[in-house]
């Protein structure tokens, strides 16, 4: 991303999973509901298309709070290996407003490594609260990858 005010996140993980593995836990609800959102948090309800054009809508339910959603639209829908696409809370925070997720897939073997881009932010703090709830987010999402790693 360039230009706006550089409030722009960016995060990389490695996870122990193919990348059409993870390419799926990022695009099935079932399976994204599994992982979505920082620790405490669920995801009760997950509606997702991911085609160019079509949306997504994830509840989410804090520990201890009101239930609150965020959505958008598909902007880049290239499986396996990129997705992009936009998003806003309902409700919005004041500081809030909408950005472009951006998540690239590389193969590399038995692991995918997954970069993350979003932004730009209107607000330093806002920045840091989506890197904690990504952060969190994709450590969950790592866990699971993990956990099934160990079933078979």
């Amino acid at each position: 991303m360039t230009g706006g005010n550089g409030r722009v996140l960016r995060l990389e993980r490695s996870l122990l999973a193919p990348r059409a593995t993870v390419y799926r836990a990022l695009t099935d609800p079932q399976e994204l509901g599994e992982w979505w959102g920082p620790h405490g948090f669920t995801a009760p309800r997950v509606e997702l298309d991911p085609r160019i054009g079509c949306g997504y809508r994830i509840a989410m339910q804090p520990p201890d709070g009101e239930l609150f959603h965020l959505f958008g639209e598909f902007r880049e829908v290239e499986e396996p290996e990129r997705l992009a696409y936009t998003f806003r809370w309902d409700p919005p925070h004041a500081d809030d407003r909408e950005t472009i997720v951006t998540l690239g897939l590389e193969d590399r073997g038995a692991e995918t490594v997954l970069r993350l881009t979003q932004g730009d932010f209107a607000t330093e703090e806002r920045r840091a609260l989506h890197e904690g709830g990504w952060s969190e987010s994709l450590q969950r999402l790592d866990e699971l990858l993990r956990g099934r790693l160990s079933a078979d």
